[in-house]
């Protein structure tokens, strides 16, 4: 009788996204895939699936290459949130030079509606000086890794974040929320009533999660600072972890076959 040979592929997803998460749970305990998810520590308690996991950086492109040939890594999952410009630079570089396939999930980025008052920017200085020198109530919606760059400004802001910011790292006199979408547009409506807010600043980050608080600001007629997403070199992209799921099956099926 001729033996079965199981075909194993070693993945890498860069996580850190609910896409990430997403595409870990199809692969928890898939034969056909052997799958680490890794994340870089910037949130203090991530939710980890059911796979191995590590944590922490890879000491750039360089080291990221170094780590994908010593752990036979067949096929690299860029998961990570959208303004992960820096590591996603470093996957392409590090994919090419390992001699790996890469692709990214792109989730797709929001776009303005009928009723949507929106002004883009390139980045968050340019947002942070549109503020204007007169005092405003301003939801920041950024995340608290770039909170420092709106510190001495005449603003009163509400900032929310899984995890709080660093002592000194928040404007002076922030009100800080701490929590974890997705949210839901009442809960998103009533935030920015309680807390009057006049503006909100936020980055174009996509997906679902915390999309109700731009309809929230649709309906209250708030206008929102909308920061675009920073470029990244071209690579394959898809929109979802289940397209990413059938991407790794093809790649499973061509290694099979020998392509």
């Amino acid at each position: 009788m001729a033996l079965r040979v199981l075909m194993v592929l070693r993945v890498l997803i860069l996580g850190g996204t609910s896409e990430a998460s997403g595409l870990a749970r199809r692969l928890e305990g898939d034969a056909r895939f052997a799958t680490t998810l890794s994340f870089a520590g910037r949130t203090r308690s991530p939710v980890l699936p059911s796979i191995p996991s590590r944590v922490g950086g890879f000491g750039g492109a360089e080291g990221l290459a170094a780590w994908l040939r010593d752990e036979r890594v067949a096929a690299l999952v860029d998961a990570t949130h959208p303004f992960a410009a820096r590591i996603s630079a470093n996957a392409v570089t590090a994919a090419a030079a390992a001699g790996v396939d890469l692709l990214g999930i792109s989730r797709p980025a929001w776009q303005a509606r009928p009723g949507d008052d929106w002004t883009e920017f390139a980045d968050l200085a340019g947002a942070r000086d549109a503020l204007g020198e007169m005092p405003r109530r301003v939801f920041l919606a950024i995340g608290r890794n770039e909170l420092a760059g709106f510190a001495g400004t005449p603003h009163d802001y509400v900032v929310r974040s899984v995890d709080p910011p660093a002592p000194g790292a928040a404007p002076g006199g922030a009100v800080f929320i701490a929590a974890r979408g997705p949210f839901a547009l009442d809960d998103e409506i009533a935030l920015l009533r309680a807390h009057r807010i006049e503006l909100l600043v936020c980055k174009n980050s996509g997906g679902s999660a915390a999309a109700a608080k731009l309809a929230a600001c649709r309906e209250l007629r708030i206008p929102v600072l909308m920061v675009a997403r920073p470029a990244i070199p071209p690579r394959d992209e898809v929109a979802d972890d289940a397209a990413a799921f059938d991407w790794l099956l093809a790649r499973h099926d061509a290694a099979l076959r020998g392509v």
